[in-house]
């Protein structure tokens, strides 16, 4: 994977990712996730691709103090936030690939909108269902695709149009995962093969297009990689693309739907 592929974002950036991008693209999604989880009161929780810890925060209100909650992430810069953010979870570096938990660790395992940028997607798969417990559950939420989702679609047209396709993969790349079919085929042969795939109805919201480029560029992979003058020629030429998508108050606003994925565990892996 390119560095536009991989989802890590810089350490300057991770902070603008939790104050931009998750309430406008993540915030609805953890109670949807844990609800098809199956997550409640007393269970131990590993969110796998915890990011700032969105998920795993609201997984620790749904477990309560008789439960528990590990967040694991590769990228240092989100761990950080996420420490600052809430220090009573634990957080762990450690790669969705390889994860440092012994075999049925966790009653449930859930990870939202990390397996698109994973290395190896199928080993990350089986790593889930290694470290949750027989009768146990995995859920992982992934976005639908790229054409279902109509203001990325247009943001990938503007960045090819203005720095070439190289920089459009950055935002293409969270879309990968978008064929339900795919998904299944993926799953699959990861050994999961009785996985259900729901997909789910979702919005896209900032506060205003400035707002919405700033946070694709500056919170995102693009962070180190577009200058200022590319990011001041961005913002002159966006709006004239991007203002299908602005509401009469000014804000923001388009589809966003996403797959999430579903298995109970019957065996140890």
């Amino acid at each position: 994977m390119s560095e536009h592929e991989s989802g890590q974002v810089a350490v300057s950036a991770a902070e603008i990712y939790e104050q931009f991008f998750v309430p406008a693209l993540f915030v609805d999604w953890p109670p949807r996730v844990l609800d098809a989880s199956d997550v409640k009161s007393g269970d131990r929780v590993l969110d796998v691709a915890c990011g700032t810890g969105i998920l795993a925060r609201e997984a620790a209100r749904a477990v309560g103090p008789r439960g528990s909650v590990v967040g694991v992430d590769i990228n240092d810069g989100m761990l950080d936030v996420a420490r600052m953010k809430s220090p009573g979870i634990t957080w762990q570096s450690g790669a969705a690939e390889s994860l440092p938990f012994e075999a049925a660790s966790f009653d449930r395992v859930v990870s939202q909108f990390g397996l698109m940028f994973f290395q190896d997607q199928k080993k990350a798969i089986s790593e889930m269902l290694r470290v949750v417990r027989p009768g146990g559950k995995i859920g992982v939420a992934v976005w639908a695709s790229l054409e279902a989702t109509p203001g990325y679609t247009v943001v990938a047209e503007i960045l090819t149009e203005l720095f070439g396709p190289e920089m459009a993969r950055s935002i293409e790349a969270p879309y990968s995962l978008g064929d339900t079919n795919v998904l299944k085929s993926l799953f699959a042969e990861a050994g999961a093969d009785e996985a259900t795939v729901q997909t789910v109805a979702g919005k896209a919201r900032f506060s205003s297009i400035e707002s919405w480029i700033y946070t694709d560029i500056k919170g995102w992979t693009l962070a180190d990689v577009i200058d200022d003058e590319g990011y001041e020629r961005l913002k002159r030429e966006a709006p004239k693309k991007l203002s299908q998508f602005v509401l009469p108050d000014g804000t923001v606003e388009f589809d966003a739907p996403a797959h999430i994925v579903t298995m109970a565990s019957r065996q140890n892996y």
